[in-house]
């Protein structure tokens, strides 16, 4: 058992011997799963967007701390100005903004952010040759993009200087996009990582290796990247004048989130982030103080306890609890393209065989609320009274269906294979999800993959049945709704490559209206009709508990947080007096 400790000990973060350093402000984070890549068209989760963030930037972002979420402006020097018919943007970037140093440019010295740029990325994005995951974000979106797209995807190469009516270049800082038709949660689509902007010449320079050599012009630098390891950033020197905010929401001056107003940022020298799948291993690099932040999965009862409060080990050392209800939906997506999963019942009846109040108990100590459809609760368009009939726990009722479906008690029907994530909570999840199946004969197997393959098999529908959640990418029920919209299909959000012509058509209507009421009534409408037709099993609307070690600086939970490092602290004097106690 002494050999055990040992062992362990050495494994986290190259042992328990080794000096810290109370000099240098870095900080120390851990991701849960492996990262493919640094190529923002193709970050299509929020692990990826985490690490792709740190290094590149969007014209727009969420404000960090005010509630609701606001967009300020980023790269962009203000929120555009836009024609009377909601049309055409007109965007001014700001003045002095440098890619990092990289050999891919002139004496391997950043050049200035140009107009450019932002039009070669949005080319990128919509490129028939590079499959973007991010492409059904601007779909049928900008003048004349499908038709340039269309054009090259059976040519051996893309022409990114032939002219697209609504992409131009006005000046060297100046962009104009014109829009097919009104396109309200546009500004939110360029605050994403699918729309960072990177330089023509680092694509042309790393070629294949682009993924792994990112040049852009965010407040970090990668220095290192061990896809199963770690990867370790640095303070980006040429990052340009960038403030702390002095505003926030009410009651964050209170917390402490404000004292580093007007500071510049990043706050910190260096970031490491370690790859760290295993929730036991996680959980005893935070307990020895070698990682500042971390969201709290299968450890959750190691650190809270019945009342939802911290131990009182843990509060001895000045350790503190986040809890905030998620913009999300978890699932189990059929992949509609089976020829089994076309027959309704056959989903309702596995719906109903779920037993979402054992599993809540088991995997979420409670605390999460049982999803009735596919937007969460805090956007227009969720209604509280709605219940969905077939997310009930009602084994009769299942096996009647299946029977009428043509598989009395599961005769005949395939042995499933449901694809997740290696890490040990998600096998358990398909373990628990199988012996639900078995109440009415369906056989269940889990799929064991690494995040990277998971997205994979997603993405090209190499998959009978896959488990997931989906994390608000902004705060509109469009962004849900569009997961179960058929143009969305995989390589796109649609995951379970479902289409319903009768949803599809009230999507249409709906999201080119602005927020106002009438938009609420057809996303209630249109989430209630999909719900009822069952594409996926629904699971839970989570809440995201994170622990934070005391000398963490102005940590806020936030749904789209692929910028928030830049702002995080370290209060060195604290770390270095707490450190103690590990």
């Amino acid at each position: 058992m002494k050999f055990l400790s040992i062992l362990l000990c050495a494994l986290i973060f190259s042992g328990c011997s080794k000096e810290r350093n109370f000099d240098e402000r870095e900080l120390h984070l851990i991701s849960l799963e492996k990262f493919a890549g640094f190529d923002p068209i193709q970050v299509s989760d929020r692990y990826s967007g985490n690490e792709t963030g740190k290094v590149y930037e969007g014209l727009f972002e969420f404000h960090p701390f005010k509630r609701p979420y606001i967009l300020v402006p980023n790269l962009a020097e203000s929120l555009p100005t836009v024609s009377a018919d909601g049309l055409v943007y007109t965007f001014k970037l700001k003045k002095g903004v440098v890619f990092h140093d990289s050999p891919c440019f002139k004496d391997g010295k950043g050049r200035e952010l140009r107009a450019d740029d932002v039009l070669y990325s949005i080319r990128r994005l919509a490129d028939p040759k590079l499959q973007a995951k991010g492409w059904w974000l601007i779909d049928d979106k900008i003048s004349g993009l499908n038709e340039w797209r269309t054009k090259y995807a059976s040519l051996d190469h893309s022409n990114y200087e032939e002219a697209i009516d609504g992409l131009k270049k006005i000046d060297e800082l100046t962009v104009q996009i014109t829009l097919k038709k009104p396109f309200p949660q546009f500004l939110y689509a360029l605050a994403m990582p699918y729309t960072f902007i990177v330089p023509k010449e680092a694509v042309d320079h790393f070629g294949k290796e682009f993924l792994n050599h990112p040049v852009g012009t965010g407040p970090f630098i990668l220095e290192k990247f061990e896809q199963s390891n770690e990867i370790v950033y640095h303070k980006n020197p040429t990052f340009r004048e960038k403030f702390y905010p002095t505003e926030g929401a009410e009651g964050d001056d209170k917390l402490g989130l404000l004292a580093d107003a007007g500071k510049r940022l990043p706050l910190v020298d260096k970031i490491t982030v370690h790859i760290m799948p295993e929730s036991q291993t996680q959980w005893l690099s935070f307990q020895k103080g070698k990682a500042d932040l971390l969201e709290l999965k299968s450890m959750y009862e190691r650190a809270v306890d019945k009342s939802k409060e911290l131990h009182q080990e843990l509060k001895s050392k000045g350790i503190r609890l986040f809890m905030d209800p998620m913009l999300d939906v978890t699932f189990y997506a059929f992949n509609h393209e089976n020829p089994f999963f076309k027959n309704r019942k056959v989903r309702q009846a596995i719906s109903l065989a779920y037993n979402r109040a054992e599993n809540n108990k088991l995997f979420y100590n409670n605390s999460a609320l049982e999803a009735q459809g596919v937007i969460p609760p805090g956007l227009g368009g969720y209604r509280k009274e709605f219940k969905n009939p077939y997310t009930k726990f009602d084994i009769d009722q299942a096996k009647r269906l299946l029977r009428e479906a043509g598989y009395p008690d599961g005769k005949g029907f395939p042995e499933i294979t449901i694809e997740t994530r290696s890490e040990t909570s998600a096998r358990q999840s398909i373990e628990y999800f199988a012996k639900c199946m078995e109440k009415i004969g369906i056989v269940v197997k889990a799929g064991i993959n690494t995040w990277p393959e998971l997205v994979k098999k997603v993405s090209t529908k190499q998959h009978q049945m896959y488990t997931m959640a989906w994390g608000a990418d902004y705060p509109d029920a469009e962004n849900f709704l569009g997961l179960v919209y058929c143009p969305n299909q995989s390589p796109g959000s649609n995951g379970a490559n479902y289409c319903n012509p009768d949803f599809d058509a009230l999507f249409k209507q709906a999201t080119i209206l602005q927020d106002s009421p009438e938009r609420s009534a057809f996303y209630e409408k249109m989430n209630e009709m999909v719900s009822l037709d069952v594409p996926w099993v629904f699971g839970f609307h989570r809440t995201e508990f994170y622990v934070a070690q005391a000398w963490l600086k102005n940590f806020k939970q936030m749904e789209f947080n692929h910028t928030q490092f830049q702002y995080l602290g370290v209060d060195l004097e604290v770390k270095k007096e707490l450190s103690k106690k590990f």
